[in-house]
């Protein structure tokens, strides 16, 4: 049997999946602005976040959040993370009992400083939560080009049954276990994206940003181990492999952003002319509490939040790293 998928969020990314999840299984996708839905269900398409693409035919659109979940078998939680909480509960008064949630959010909840999962879980304790993660740049998903995600969920019996859901053509789904790894991966390499942006934007060269990319997995890895992540997970797919495509690509929002600060603009300026959200800019509040907590040396985290919210440039910021004290590559640090 088929199992029914409810898509919260329609946004790039979530539309993306539902297209996909509706070549496997019966698949509803919840949108908030009503001219969204009709363009999906009228003409299989969403120009908004996705131009010039068709979705898949037997993908359905709702703007009622009961009609989409009620008789849905997965739940999938394309929400950005400031607002996923909020969403989550207006939606679990009509999700069945013990239905799985998936969430496809990279970032961490300001206020509390926890993971999507995190949320599910006090949100909708007997639910089974994971997180579908990986470098997943969405237009180029949806185009028909070579991808890989993982989902991780602590049940490896309901990872590997909802593989098969989004298992489709070139886009390849690993399982893991480890959901905290994964779930801060895809969460910290965003800020890792916004410095590699600002190098790009200020013209740093191609060796700068191989060095942040390489220094960022490291100062990843040493908050998501504290934290209880496995280490061999940030040196796969939701580790590595989300960095490096993040970091590298003029389709990443964060990258984006950091490549404007890069070339002068400001972050009001900035935010104001995109129409998706860029995770990074607010988990950057969060990962300095998270540092501090759990007493890790993040840098290169540090120097971009002083050019997000303490008025630095993105030269200020290289001038910092580049007065960051020097160790072994094989100490931690």
């Amino acid at each position: 049997m088929k199992l029914k998928v409810a898509v919260l969020g329609g946004g790039s990314w979530g539309t993306t999946l539902a297209s996909l999840t509706a070549r496997n299984s019966p698949t509803i996708i919840w949108a908030r602005n009503s001219d969204t839905v009709d363009e999906i269900n009228e003409h299989h398409t969403n120009s908004k976040y996705l131009p010039n693409t068709l979705l898949h035919r037997h993908l359905s659109a709702s703007n009622s959040i009961e009609e989409t979940v009620q008789n849905a078998d997965v739940v999938v939680m394309g929400i950005p993370s400031q607002n996923f909480r909020e969403v989550l509960q207006e939606a679990k008064k009509y999700i069945r009992p013990w239905v799985p949630i998936i969430s496809l959010a990279k970032g961490l909840e300001i206020e509390t400083g926890m993971r999507m999962t995190e949320i599910i879980k006090e949100e909708m304790p007997g639910h089974p939560a994971g997180v579908l993660t990986g470098p997943n740049l969405a237009k180029e998903i949806h185009s028909g080009k070579a991808a890989a995600a993982v989902i991780a969920m602590v049940d490896k019996t309901i990872a590997k049954k909802l593989q098969t859901v989004f298992n489709s053509g070139l886009f390849r789904v690993y399982t893991n276990n480890d959901v905290i790894g994964c779930e801060l991966g895809g969460a910290l390499k965003n800020i890792m994206a916004i410095a590699t942006g600002m190098g790009d934007g200020a013209d740093a060269g191609d060796n700068t940003r191989s060095a942040l990319i390489t220094r960022g997995l490291s100062e990843l890895t040493r908050l998501g181990v504290a934290m209880g992540g496995k280490r061999r997970t940030f040196a796969g797919l939701a580790g590595m492999g989300d960095l490096v495509a993040t970091c590298s690509s003029s389709k990443s929002r964060n990258h984006h952003v950091g490549f404007q600060l890069g070339t002068g603009k400001t972050l009001e300026k900035i935010i104001e002319e995109m129409n998706e959200v860029a995770e990074g800019v607010k988990t950057a509040k969060v990962v300095m509490e998270l540092s501090k907590k759990y007493n890790v040396d993040m840098p290169i985290s540090r120097e971009v939040y002083k050019v997000l919210y303490e008025g630095n440039t993105a030269a200020d910021a290289f001038r910092g790293l580049v007065n960051t004290d020097v160790g072994s590559e094989e100490e931690p640090g």
